[in-house]
């Protein structure tokens, strides 16, 4: 169970360490100066008479083009980053800026970069010390010719990167795969590996936060070893992506005994960590959020593209429809933490976020009202009764936005007949 839990909160803490840019540049720093000093090792050993002779100069000529070319282009990657997250906050969401911070091919190029530089100046300052006997200068040589080929590459790709980096498209391909990311797995495990909720709560105790913030991950281990140490039963209830507030319990403690005395509840609270902000990991509802941001940030007076809401709602129809996909049935049913009870994310909710500002800010938009209409009617024929229930619900609401918004009867008349088409589809294929 302990490995177990340190590897999910492993996880969640190196999808922190992913959003910081000096993590990745320290390790290849650190791994530049190790790999100049592990060039010496071959000196003195079996395999230096079989080295070739390798011209200092040549090597010295090597280090010093890319020492004075590799910070140029770290400098040059860092502004056009910047440039890149400075339009993706622009034109699509602020809540999309932590994904592109974790762009993998960004990050790696830069790292390439500086460690690059670091290796060559490091290399070079040994070189000029006659730190190398001929062997060690061969394999000098070799490992320079390897980092430059590594720059070269690493060069390619990243531009074919950035030119995309930080475009509404980009962005929205970024968030989709976030949310899909956090959704599988909740889908996979709705209650965490805990119980389910009954509903009703006992004689106990709420348990309140110690900060104000919002709930970025829970430690289902930390919480059933508390419940067992006082056995008792834990009932959460502020799952991820909750604000935690002093009027708002984070979870209810059931002690058998009914002492309340003396319970060690500062090591309960530690299970729940608490940030300044919504992540994506472990709430896709907040994905949903930042989907539909990006919908109705491109339906505003300002903006005026109602192809990117047309976009994002093809988007959040497959999301959504991955709730209905298969799942792992052994992990779904897998009870790890039988003490601690947390309840599932409500669809209600998820709908709520996913469409409720497309369908206020596109109600007069007829291309948006019609890509609605069709977008929820397909996800009612899903053989989900709550994700037909909560789609009916948002597919009525849209059509009298719509109503009330547009100004036109034919405007409307077309609305309304995507409307009765599509619903007379999902009647029949219940039927079937």
């Amino acid at each position: 169970m302990n490995l177990l839990v340190s590897f999910d909160r492993l996880r969640f803490l190196l999808n922190r360490f992913s959003e910081r840019l000096w993590v990745r540049p320290l390790a290849l720093c650190s791994l530049s100066i190790a790999v100049v000093f592990a060039a010496k090792i071959i000196d003195g050993s079996k395999l230096a008479n079989l080295a070739p002779v390798v011209a200092q100069d040549s090597v010295e000529t090597l280090l010093s083009v890319m020492a004075s070319s590799m910070l140029v282009i770290a400098t040059f990657s860092v502004a056009s980053m910047v440039s890149a997250y400075a339009a993706a906050s622009g034109s699509a969401t602020p809540r999309s800026f932590a994904l592109m911070l974790a762009d993998d091919v960004s990050q790696n190029a830069l790292s390439t970069f500086v460690g690059a530089f670091i290796f060559s100046v490091v290399a070079l300052t040994a070189l000029k010390n006659d730190f190398y006997e001929s062997a060690g200068l061969f394999v000098l040589f070799a490992l320079t010719v390897i980092v430059f080929a590594v720059v070269i590459v690493t060069f390619v790709r990243w531009v074919d990167s950035i030119a995309r980096l930080g475009r509404i498209g980009s962005t929205i391909d970024k968030v989709e795969g976030a949310t899909e990311r956090a959704l599988i797995r909740r889908r996979d495990m709705p209650t965490l590996g805990g119980i389910s909720t009954s509903g009703t709560l006992g004689p106990g105790q709420a348990v309140y936060a110690s900060k104000i913030g919002y709930v970025q991950h829970i430690d289902m281990a930390v919480l059933q070893s508390w419940a067992e140490g006082v056995d008792a039963q834990v009932v959460v209830l502020a799952l991820p992506g909750t604000f935690a507030s002093s009027n708002r319990a984070l979870a209810y403690v059931t002690i058998s005994s009914g002492e309340q005395a003396g319970i060690d509840y500062p090591s309960l609270l530690s299970a729940f960590q608490i940030g300044n902000d919504r992540t994506f990991e472990d709430d896709p509802r907040f994905g949903l959020v930042a989907l539909s941001e990006i919908a109705a940030r491109a339906l505003s007076p300002a903006v005026n593209d109602p192809g990117t809401a047309i976009k994002v709602i093809g988007t959040l129809v497959r999301v959504i429809s991955l709730i209905n996909e298969p799942s792992n049935p052994e992990a779904r049913n897998l009870i790890e933490y039988d003490r601690v009870a947390v309840p599932e994310i409500s669809i209600s909710d998820m709908f709520d976020d996913a469409f409720t500002s497309i369908a206020r800010d596109g109600a007069g938009t007829v291309e948006v009202g019609i890509r609605l209409q069709k977008a929820l009617s397909s996800l009612e024929s899903l053989n989900n009764e709550s994700i037909q229930k909560a789609a009916r619900y948002h597919r009525n609401l849209a059509l009298k936005r719509a109503c009330k918004a547009l100004d036109i009867e034919e405007d409307i008349a077309t609305v309304k007949n995507a409307a009765s088409k599509n619903a007379d589809l999902t009647l029949n294929q219940d039927r079937n």
